[in-house]
């Protein structure tokens, strides 16, 4: 095994847009209190987008939520019964990240009062 390779850990990252941002940081807090993310980055955006026939010009505010592969299953589940759009973007994929960041990322799942921020 590379050397690269044994510094690194799996993430998971998943994308999903709000029409505002008091629903992102809704949602956010809801996964965060869950602690199925350690972080959840909110951006602002203008989106394009085919709806109902028509093409949509919309604010909404993108979450980026970082988490731990294992818990896909029940982050999208609470992301669709929360959400405020019928039909929510839910975009995921998993990537690599430093053992350091992946220790923060661990740290802050399920069971544990706490995150570390000596670990970030």
């Amino acid at each position: 095994m590379a050397e690269g390779a044994r510094n690194r850990m799996t993430l998971l990252l998943a994308i999903t847009t709000e029409a505002g941002q008091e629903q992102a940081e809704t949602l956010a807090r809801a996964v965060l209190e869950a602690r199925l993310a350690a972080c959840v980055a909110l951006t602002p955006l203008q989106s394009l987008y085919h709806w109902q026939g028509e093409l949509v010009t919309g604010h909404e505010v993108q979450l980026l939520i970082k988490s731990r592969p294992e818990q896909l299953q029940e982050l999208e589940a609470l992301v669709h019964r929360l959400h405020s759009y019928d039909t929510p973007e839910w975009i995921h994929w998993e990537a690599s990240c430093s053992r350091g960041y992946g220790a923060w990322l661990t740290a802050c799942g399920p069971g544990n009062a706490e995150c570390s921020s000596d670990l970030r």
